[in-house]
């Protein structure tokens, strides 16, 4: 458990991987090249909105790509929304809760619940998950915690206001349009990986590439997009094998349409799939928030 404590602490984490890219061209091949170089653009938008809602911070992605929830406050911001990230909410759960560290798994669930709670009060619209792995979690809070006497309510609540960023924006959908009116220049080509947490776990079907197309964007058919990549949480780590299998069919099926870049909505995902391409892979919501900006 040694090991989980470390990943899921973004200070520890930040700091570890801080280090490594520091000392990057001093490290071996083989360990330099599983150390990220920064993603994005990380600023966030200043401006104050009547409309608001909060986003999970999360743990790996807080400190792997801060750019990603940075570009969803700017994609809200521009949709007349403003996004608030609580700094002391934490990991979801969800690593502890594929270990079997059930009441770790529990204890994370409660502390985020306390940390949202005042905003859920002051009448917060959403809490925005940009991790659809984090997403199955937090929509699971009201079950797991259902025979909680303290939690179970407040639980509940979170779970059913917990939604996934294709949800958030899909519904603005009217607002995104206008920011797009007028605009003739067209997106690069994109293969869209849907994480099983998403497309399976969530439910959330034909959401993203509806949007991405509406964007402007050329979406490239993906075949048996039905299937895992092989991150799948902690699977990658416990059954590398089979994960590297898994990996190496994904890719070739995402690289079949020639796209120009892959894009996915799942910090996991996105890391695995980066591991065996060339081709940049990028959260959606990041190429969105690139595409406003043009």
């Amino acid at each position: 458990m040694a090991l989980l404590s470390f990943l899921l602490s973004p200070l520890l984490f930040g700091t570890a991987l801080r280090l490594g890219r520091a000392f990057r061209g001093i490290l071996p091949a083989a360990l330099a090249k599983q150390i990220p170089e920064r993603r994005g653009d990380e600023s966030w938008p200043t401006a104050k909105r009547p409309r608001r809602m909060v986003v999970l911070r999360g743990c790996v992605q807080a400190s792997l790509a801060p750019s990603i929830n940075a570009a969803t406050a700017r994609v809200l911001d521009s949709l007349g929304i403003q996004l608030v990230e609580v700094a002391k909410a934490r990991c979801c759960g969800a690593v502890s809760h594929h270990l079997n560290a059930q009441e770790e798994a529990l204890d994370f669930a409660r502390d985020n619940i306390d940390e949202w709670w005042p905003h859920v009060k002051a009448g917060v619209e959403a809490i925005v998950i940009t991790a659809s792995g984090c997403g199955t979690m937090v929509a699971d809070y009201g079950h797991l915690l259902r025979n909680d006497p303290d939690y179970a309510e407040r639980a509940a609540r979170i779970s059913s206001l917990a939604k996934d960023v294709s949800e958030v924006v899909a519904a603005e959908s009217v607002a995104l349009a206008n920011a797009f009116a007028g605009r003739k220049q067209r997106g690069e080509s994109l293969a869209f990986h849907s994480p099983c947490s998403l497309q399976h776990g969530l439910k959330v079907k034909g959401v993203v590439e509806s949007i991405l197309r509406d964007a402007g964007f050329t979406l490239c058919a993906v075949p048996d997009g039905h299937l895992c990549c092989g991150s799948a949480g902690t699977y990658s780590i416990l059954q590398p094998e089979l994960s590297g299998q898994l990996l190496r069919n994904k890719v070739a099926a995402l690289e079949s349409g020639s796209p120009e870049v892959i894009a996915t909505a799942n910090i996991g995902c996105l890391m695995h799939i980066q591991s065996g391409t060339t081709r940049p892979v990028r959260h959606w919501i990041e190429i969105l928030d690139a595409r406003l900006g043009q």
